[in-house]
């Protein structure tokens, strides 16, 4: 059977319980590593402009983009065929791990989202194991293009307009979800991949969001980590070389940037739902580019949002927004354009959540958040504004305020320190946290 065969036999199966039928099926892309593919299906309703059934009337009703009978609908369709579960591939595993998420956002938080932060609304999905040890998953979802025709390209600047609207987006995401993340039980989320392959090589199901959002987080790229370990000619070979006990400033940074499951963290208050991949790519726009609409949620889980802000400003944020000057120097203070595009997103964050944020907090997770995001771009590869990024993380390293907060917030999370201490300053700081 064809993919486009196969492709139109799942659209007709799962579309068909929304009263809807498929008139045609285009492929868009393939998916990374021939996981599947991407596409987009016409369907027409299943009943006749006259018929005034309820069946019709329900329809109608549950058809998120339908309006009349017989009208061409647009939909999307994400069908994910995978080889099956190699247990010691932690590339495989993630890959897999992140579609099943992806599924849990639509299906079950994207709903409690209101209008001012659009996402794509889920038709339908399906969710199944097979006996070989691969899973088969298929998902239906709205088509943004048609309130939002105009698509980010792969590694590409935003305009102006593009950029404020999507952090205006951001900050509306993340502060909605920054008050409603403790409800989620943390049991339930989903850890680095390897730890959530069980026994017999399955990945564990019944799970919803990643525990630690993103895919370039330090426990789950080791062997990149290793491999800028052994690279003494990169300058950033000293981002993992030891700095106290035995750990870098890469663990450190790690350390107090990832979301805890089990034990207090001093960022915890400060966790929210963050997206994961922040990039132009992933995201549409109104035609005058004043509205933006975000998709692709495989990687979204808990973190701080300045963690997604990290990869935006590197990878899609025009370089003149963030410096007057071109000629990058060695080392980068924070110019005036980085610091409006962030106060920007700052006031809306603490408006659509109602929490505060100290500044000088903010722009220390800030920071730490660039020098993580680093450490991925200089083990995996750089690409985007890097000039600027290297520039800024230089100056940061060099700031031994900065220094300090990263390795006292790193001893509270655990990181080292006798467990007596390490419990006496985590007891101090949450009562200080808790009587604000």
């Amino acid at each position: 059977m064809s993919p486009k065969q196969s492709a139109h036999h799942v659209a007709s199966s799962l579309i068909a319980s929304q009263g809807l039928q498929v008139r045609s099926v285009e492929v868009l892309q393939s998916l990374w590593a021939g996981y599947g593919e991407i596409c987009r299906i016409t369907a027409t309703s299943t009943t006749t402009p006259n018929s005034s059934s309820a069946t019709s009337r329900e329809t109608s009703r549950t058809s998120s983009s339908a309006s009349t009978p017989q009208e061409v609908q647009s939909f999307i369709l994400k069908l994910i065929t995978p080889p099956p579960t190699k247990a010691d591939n932690e590339g495989h595993t993630r890959k897999i791990l992140s579609y099943q998420v992806e599924q849990y956002f639509y299906t079950h938080l994207a709903p409690q989202l209101p209008p001012r932060i659009p996402v794509a609304k889920r038709i339908a999905s399906i969710n199944e194991p097979r006996p070989d040890g691969s899973v088969y998953m298929a998902m239906i979802i709205s088509d943004l293009k048609q309130a939002y025709p105009v698509a980010g390209e792969k590694r590409h600047v935003l305009t102006t307009t593009q950029v404020h609207a999507a952090l205006d987006w951001l900050a509306s995401f993340h502060g909605f979800w920054w008050t409603r993340v403790p409800e989620l039980n943390r049991k339930d989320l989903v850890r680095p991949p390897l730890d959530e392959v069980t026994t017999d090589g399955q990945e564990a199901r019944n799970k919803t969001v990643w525990l630690n959002g993103g895919y370039t987080y330090l426990a789950t790229r080791r062997s990149e980590y290793a491999n800028l370990k052994d690279d003494h000619e990169s300058e950033w070979w000293a981002l993992t070389d030891w700095e106290k006990d035995e750990f870098s400033i890469a663990d450190m940074v790690a350390s107090v940037l990832e979301p805890k499951q089990g034990r207090w963290s001093p960022t915890q208050d400060y966790m929210t739902l963050i997206h994961g991949d922040v990039k132009s790519e992933n995201l549409f726009t109104s035609k005058n580019g004043e509205e933006v609409v975000f998709y692709d949620f495989q990687y979204t889980g808990l973190g701080l949002g300045v963690c997604d802000l990290a990869k935006l400003f590197t990878c899609s944020v025009p370089l003149n927004m963030l410096v007057a000057d071109q000629s990058i120097p060695e080392e980068l203070a924070m110019q005036a354009g980085e610091r409006e595009l962030l106060e920007r997103y700052w006031v809306l964050l603490r408006k659509e959540s109602g929490k505060e944020y100290q500044w000088e907090i903010f722009v220390n997770h800030w920071e730490t958040a660039l020098v993580d995001w680093l450490r991925f771009q200089a083990s995996w590869g750089f690409w985007g504004n890097t000039e600027w990024l290297e520039a800024r993380v230089r100056f940061i390293l060099k700031n031994e305020k900065w220094r300090e907060a990263v390795a006292g917030n790193a001893m509270m999370a655990g990181l080292w320190g006798h467990d007596d201490e390490v419990d006496e300053v985590q007891a101090y700081f949450s009562q200080k946290s808790d009587s604000g």
